[in-house]
Formats: C-alpha cells, sequence, structure tokens
C-alpha cells in the first residue's frame, strides 16, 4: 500500500551537483513558463499584420464594384451598358476563384498559416461577384424571363456550364460560417471540394463565351492559372499518398 506521506529523501540528501545548479533546477519550471510566454508574444506580435491586412483585403474586394458604379455614374459603361457590367461581375468571380485557389498552395509553400484566414473571406467574394454576374443576367438581360432563360441553358454551352457553377456555389457559400463548419465535421471539407469542379466550370464557361468572338487570350491565360492551381493540388495528393504507402511499408 502505497504511502501519502511525501518522501523528504531527496531533500534531505546532499546533493552533488556542482554550485548553483541545484538551484537551477529549482528555477527550470519557471524558466520554462518564461520560454513559453515569450514565444507566445512573439506569435502574437508577429500575427498583427493579420487585422489590417484582412481590412486591407475587404476594402480593395469592393473595388470591381464601385469602378462599375462610377462608370455608370460618368456614363463610361460603353454603348452596351448590360455586357458591360455583366462580363466584368463575371471576370472578378473568375479572379476571386482563382486567388481563393491560390491560398492553400501559397500558405504551403511560404509557411505562413495565417494566410487561411482570408480563405474564406476571399471565397466569399468570388460569391459575391457570381450574385451580381447572375443577377445581371436574369434581371437586365432576360427580364426574369424564365423560358428565354431555359432556352439559353438549353441551347448555349457557356450558359449551362456557367449556370451549374453558380448552382455549386451556393452550397458552399450557405456553409462557410465556422457554425456549419463545426456541425458538418469531416463532411464540410468533401463539401467544399466542389470548388475545384467550380473552377473548371468557370472556364469553360468564360472559354466558350469568348470562343464565339475568337477573343481567348484571357480564357488561355485563366485556363493556363486553373491547371497550374488544380496540378498542385493533384501533385500534393499524390505525393501525401506516396508517403503513406512508405510509412505502411516501413511499420
Amino acid at each position: 500500500m502505497a504511502s501519502n506521506t511525501p518522501d523528504t529523501s531527496d531533500a534531505q540528501r546532499p546533493s552533488l551537483a556542482p554550485d548553483g545548479a541545484g538551484a537551477s533546477a529549482h528555477r527550470q519550471p519557471a524558466r520554462v513558463t518564461s520560454t513559453a510566454a515569450s514565444a507566445a508574444r512573439v506569435a502574437a506580435g508577429g500575427n498583427r499584420w493579420i487585422v489590417p491586412a484582412k481590412i486591407a483585403v475587404f476594402v480593395a474586394a469592393w473595388y470591381p464594384l464601385a469602378r462599375i458604379v462610377l462608370f455608370g455614374l460618368t456614363d463610361r459603361l460603353g454603348a452596351n451598358p448590360i455586357e458591360f457590367i455583366t462580363r466584368s461581375t463575371g471576370l472578378w468571380t473568375l479572379v476571386f476563384l482563382c486567388i481563393t485557389l491560390a491560398v492553400t498552395p501559397l500558405r504551403r509553400l511560404t509557411g505562413v498559416s495565417a494566410l487561411l484566414r482570408f480563405r474564406r473571406m476571399l471565397g466569399l467574394y468570388a460569391f459575391f461577384y457570381a450574385v451580381l454576374h447572375f443577377t445581371t443576367y436574369i434581371w437586365f438581360d432576360k427580364w426574369f424571363d424564365v423560358a428565354a432563360m431555359l432556352k439559353d441553358i438549353g441551347k448555349r454551352p457557356f450558359i449551362t456550364v456557367g449556370f451549374a457553377a453558380f448552382v455549386l456555389l451556393i452550397p458552399l457559400a450557405a456553409t462557410s460560417p465556422r457554425a456549419m463548419v463545426r456541425k458538418l465535421g469531416r463532411r464540410w471539407q468533401s463539401l467544399h471540394r466542389a470548388i475545384y469542379a467550380v473552377g473548371v466550370l468557370a472556364i469553360l464557361h468564360f472559354w466558350w463565351m469568348k470562343a464565339g468572338k475568337h477573343d481567348l487570350l484571357l480564357p488561355k491565360i485563366y485556363g493556363a492559372i486553373m491547371i497550374a492551381l488544380l496540378g498542385w493540388r493533384v501533385i500534393a495528393w499524390l505525393r501525401e499518398r506516396r508517403a503513406a504507402r512508405a510509412r505502411a511499408a516501413g511499420r
């Protein structure tokens, strides 16, 4: 049966350590605590840039809309304002999709994990401009003519894939709050992999729309960016799978 009496033998035994070593040993827990506190302060200080950077990104992300409003007020939307707004909002949707998909590779390459804090905001801005793009089409272009829209979806492939991309974006935006992340658990990550399909569909939408006018410079540029972003993920996944197999074989 173990005794509850404290063992004082170590305290009574003479120390064999050099002068000062015993005192240093007693001070070690305090020193470790101090070091941990210092590391925490350094980490907190190193992340001070996040809040002003997020504010800057938040403000900058309104530039495309502010530009449209300014051009509208100064009569610079061109001969076809609806087409200008539709194409501008569509292009900026693609830009924000690319930036959102670039966050993870940049985080891996730079080691700056704080970059992930920007991903949700950037993804929501992609959805925001997609909503403006879609609203411009169904309101100002089709005037809520459902029959005309269904005819477009059935006869024009770029409308079909664009509509599919927008539909896929809706559940991603709806489940972006942290509460939904906690509620869905692992299913959240599986659901949000649909962003890859959205990226492919968005490129097809842009490519087929521009192909009718034989103007493929921008679609080729954004297509190359999307291929690089998705290709990086495929390579990373293959490397992780190979490493997992090597670890399993070594056991």
